[in-house]
């Protein structure tokens, strides 16, 4: 019953498509009851959890379809695609974003390490991709279902959210994912630094070097543990950043021109390539047919 309580309880809260805040810092609520398709967005560390329908992301060519069976991890920022192909206004997604606040994760990741079995082994390369779908288990339903009671009553969201956060990242680092999450978030994790930096310094000069040097890695071994983590080259992952950004920018109402500076362009015409060769349409062409909301993607 608990999944049937948090549709009704997102349901009930969501009036319009897109995102609707819930007073809690980091939580947003979304509907959608249109078919959108697959478009460049950029998701921050997040967990997204689909209670109606199914949501559809893309990166670097793996494609992960998930819904009310699986939720999504992304524990860095990654340069994606995103839609939800099957809404529709019979059948309306509905979901909720959560941010993963990188400290508080951390020090859960920590204080778990210090206790024995805190965490399951699991096989397999864990690196191999930049996010990662996790089974909806009971921890995580049952901790989800609480953290969202709380947008009822203002006063509860203000004293409890911080409490009810915790309670569901540790459910998520518990969970399928933990292993993955752990790595993202542990003390030690200088890709996902370096990634974290390169989130937030678009418009600034990104050389492979400097982001090897702030890794403390030669730039040999930097760009093969990058790939690693992310399944793409440094240099490929600075530019999908770049252009999504700018792409979901031009597409929220601002200039071509104004997004090409926003992320670090100087040159307009190569700005105006890089992005042809990317979505195959000019950066105007791209403006005049997808002025949709950043949320929806």
């Amino acid at each position: 019953m608990s999944k049937q309580r948090i549709k009704q309880l997102i349901e009930d809260r969501t009036d319009q498509d897109g995102l609707t805040k819930t007073g809690i810092p980091g939580v947003r609520l979304f509907r959608a009851t249109q078919a959108i398709p697959c478009v460049p967005a950029v998701y921050e560390p997040s967990v997204v959890a689909i209670v109606n329908g199914s949501k559809e992301a893309v990166l670097d060519g793996h494609r992960y379809i998930y819904d009310d069976s699986k939720y999504l991890c992304c524990p860095m920022s990654m340069p994606v695609k995103a839609g939800t192909p099957n809404a529709s206004i019979d059948d309306p997604l509905y979901g909720v974003f959560i941010s993963l606040n990188q400290r508080v994760m951390t020090e859960l990741t920590l204080e778990m390490e210090n206790v024995d079995g805190a965490f399951p082994t699991l096989k397999g390369d864990l690196r191999a991709q930049g996010i990662r779908l996790a089974e909806w288990d009971e921890g995580f339903t049952d901790a989800l279902q609480r953290l969202l009671q709380l947008g009822a009553n203002p006063t509860d969201a203000a004293v409890l959210g911080d409490a009810r956060l915790r309670e569901i990242y540790y459910a998520i680092l518990q969970g399928e994912a933990g292993m993955f999450a752990r790595q993202a978030f542990a003390a030690g994790n200088a890709i996902a630094r370096s990634i974290a930096h390169v989130s937030s310094h678009l418009d600034a000069p990104i050389s492979i070097d400097d982001m090897a040097a702030r890794a403390g890695m030669s730039r040999a071994v930097f760009h093969r543990k990058f790939k690693q983590v992310t399944t793409m080259a440094p240099i490929q992952f600075v530019k999908s950043m770049r252009l999504n950004n700018a792409a979901m920018k031009i597409a929220g109402g601002m200039t071509v021109n104004e997004a090409a500076i926003d992320v670090g362009y100087v040159s307009a015409s190569q700005f105006s390539r890089e992005f042809k060769r990317m979505y195959g349409k000019s950066p105007r062409q791209w403006s005049d047919g997808h002025h949709v909301s950043i949320g929806s993607a």
